[in-house]
């Protein structure tokens, strides 16, 4: 891909961190829930995942005669939500039994189609096939011509890089002559799944569904390949492009959505500006369409939970098993982290691709490689289902983007999993969440080179499981363990990768509080090869904002006394 996606990494990074500190810094907005006096006992808690409105579903059982707007502060990039009256309403004839939503007599039952937003948002007739065809490929002429511009000396393969025209692209058509390219770990593994996630970006926001967006970015990325580059086509990039990226833009266009949602109907400059910053497609569809693209999408208020944390790193060990040498490092860290669509709660359903997921992202003051990590899971295909009074879960196949780089080796995979993702009521106060994969990716492992002929950093299938695993106590601490395992079978040398980390949250007061981690990484390879095996232990001290006090617990039914 081009070396402008160098620029990319960074300056993604830094839009992201940017809308993600407005979002944290900027305030609670206003929001409304129903309280009703003739239900019983609510949750009280501002700051829990059952709101109001989850105690209205779970201790409810009469239609009320008065909704009476109170002050709720739902979790959301802003630590609020606005909701208007029709969600009152909704929620109020839900529980009555009532079968026709307000305005929709076609409408059956369905708890999805309490939100005539959310039916009209996917099917409404002013979506557009047309839009994303004509912008993706300006995109990539777009990219083309400041490539030519930035970089006119860059050669590959005996040609200038970027001096395209309709010869080299019948070529490359014509003879489709694809491989795995060398170009580094960073363009390919981040500068890709993000210029694919702009391309489904720019679909999803013209109105189009996942599965239709995802076809779209794999479009764009095809484009790219034939007509982009002079150079033979790179099969890891088409797969990575389309495959990460939609993972990675759909991420990104849910989370833009909460921060346009907690302005309400008219979302303010603040809330559009955060928005734009987290998903570009969708903030210039907003601008270029006017009021054809404006309803911004339904989340259907996910019970959420997303962290900001900020501190220092010190590497306990770094050693290389043939080195005689190993070394210390201290770094400044910086990560956020969300958690969408945590189930359990009353009324929440998973029938659109990521209606569940769970986005990392973490950054340390290195030059070399500042990105440490981005991992991305979500759910693609599944349903909720539930055992007993005490647990909720949900199941299916899973969507993965990964790209780990501690320091001195790393690993990325785009993957499918089964699994599920669940929570267990253990005691009054006391929770526990976890989810299991497992399942198999396309990827790359390798050491701190690019040099690929001499590390074995190569592309290939990669059978990959995790386990995580969080135990919170009531609104004042968290454990929690993440662990990852990949296995890097390739034609010279077989790689297994494991990563371990472990921390623990305290709150201290309101949504502020500490933690201490520890990250342990290992590469182990197997055969008789040259090449060094690396373990790499790190532990950190972290400042983390939470955007709930209980740490991301939900409550159902009579659970909703538990905290």
């Amino acid at each position: 891909m081009s070396l402008a996606c160098r620029y990319a990494n960074s300056s993604w990074m830094i839009t992201l961190l940017a809308a993600l500190s407005l979002a944290v810094f900027s305030g609670p907005a206003k929001a409304s829930a129903a309280a009703v006096a003739e239900t019983g006992p609510v949750a009280a808690d501002s700051t829990a995942n059952g709101p109001d409105q989850d105690a209205f579903l779970a201790h409810g059982r009469n239609l009320p005669g008065q909704l009476e707007p109170t002050l709720q502060a739902n979790d959301s990039l802003f630590c609020g939500r606005k909701t208007d009256n029709r969600d009152l309403v909704r929620l109020a004839l839900l529980n009555s039994g009532e079968t026709k939503a307000p305005g929709n007599p076609e409408n059956p039952g369905n708890p999805e189609a309490w939100s005539t937003d959310a039916f009209s948002w996917e099917t409404r007739v002013d979506k557009s096939y047309l839009i994303p065809a004509i912008e993706i490929p300006l995109a990539v002429i777009g990219l083309n011509v400041f490539d030519r511009l930035a970089f006119p000396d860059k050669i590959k393969e005996g040609r200038k890089a970027y001096s395209t025209n309709l010869s080299t692209t019948w070529e490359r058509l014509r003879e489709q002559n694809w491989h795995y390219d060398k170009d580094s770990f960073e363009v390919n593994q981040v500068g890709h799944p993000y210029e694919g996630a702009t391309m489904y970006g720019l679909a999803r926001s013209s109105g189009l569904n996942f599965w239709e967006s995802l076809l779209y970015a794999h479009a764009g990325s095809f484009l790219w390949e034939m007509a982009g580059e002079t150079s033979r086509p790179s099969t890891n990039d088409i797969i990575t492009t389309g495959n990460a990226g939609s993972f990675l833009g759909e991420a990104l266009f849910r989370m833009a959505g909460l921060v346009l949602e907690a302005g309400g109907d008219n979302p303010s400059v603040r809330n559009e500006l955060a928005a734009a910053l987290l998903s570009p497609p969708t903030a210039l569809n907003r601008f270029v369409f006017g009021d054809r693209f404006k309803a911004v999408f339904p989340s259907r208020k996910p019970a959420t939970l997303w962290q900001l944390k900020a501190g220092g790193e010190y590497d306990l060990h770094s050693t290389d098993s043939d080195a005689e040498d190993s070394s210390n490092d201290a770094n400044l860290i910086a990560s956020f982290s969300m958690a969408y669509g945590l189930p359990g709660k009353p009324g929440y359903t998973y029938r659109r691709p990521l209606d569940y997921f769970d986005f990392q992202f973490a950054l340390r003051s290195r030059i070399k490689n500042p990105l440490e990590s981005i991992t991305l899971r979500g759910l693609l295909v599944g349903t909720d289902y539930q055992l007993g009074s005490d647990y909720r879960g949900i199941w299916g196949l899973y969507g993965s983007y990964d790209y780990i780089y501690p320091s001195r080796f790393r690993v990325s995979s785009t993957a499918l999993s089964l699994g599920s993702t669940a929570q267990y009521w253990v005691a009054p106060g006391i929770a526990l969440q976890g989810t299991m994969l497992g399942g198999v990716g396309f990827g790359t492992a390798g050491t701190d080179t690019e040099v690929t002929d001499v590390t074995g950093f190569h592309y290939d299938a990669i059978p990959q499981a995790l386990l995580a695993v969080s135990m919170l106590f009531g609104d004042r601490t968290m454990i929690d363990f993440t662990g990852r395992g990949y296995y890097a079978d390739g034609s010279r040398i077989d790689q297994l990768l494991l990563r371990g980390d472990a921390g623990l949250t305290v709150r201290l007061w309101g949504h502020h509080g500490v933690g201490i981690r520890y990250a342990e990484s290992l590469r182990d390879i197997k055969g008789n090869d040259p090449l060094r095996n690396v373990r790499e232990g790190k532990v950190s001290v972290v400042y983390t904002f939470l955007s709930n006090i209980h740490f991301g617990a939900v409550t159902w039914g009579d659970a909703g006394n538990r905290l």
